[in-house]
């Protein structure tokens, strides 16, 4: 069924690996989530793609040559892909992000 209202706080925050949590919802070949990530979460490289707005708290992203720090109100496009590989550090946590993703299969 598609849901046209999506009520975050009815949902139940999911645990990730270490240090991320979130809550989803699944429809129509995307994915709406808000993550939360804290400074536990261990760095990864990964090559998904993000689109997204930063909520609350500080997060760096580094890429293969340079580093952006995205504070609350910024706008995250990260499209996926080698060329465009990123490591997320948590620099004041605990940092939200609402992102809308492609589901990719």
């Amino acid at each position: 069924m598609l849901e046209y209202k999506i009520e975050f706080d009815k949902l139940e925050w999911i645990e990730r690996d270490g240090g991320i949590r979130d809550k989803c919802i699944d429809q129509n070949g995307i994915r709406v989530r808000l993550v939360e990530y804290s400074k536990e979460m261990e760095p990864h490289w990964c090559t998904k793609a993000h689109y997204g707005m930063i909520l609350s708290g500080l997060l760096r992203v580094k890429f293969k040559r340079r580093s952006l720090t995205f504070k609350t109100g910024d706008i995250v496009f990260l499209p996926p892909g080698d060329l465009h590989k990123h490591k997320a550090i948590v620099v004041l946590d605990p940092v939200q992000v609402f992102f809308i993703e492609p589901i990719i299969k």
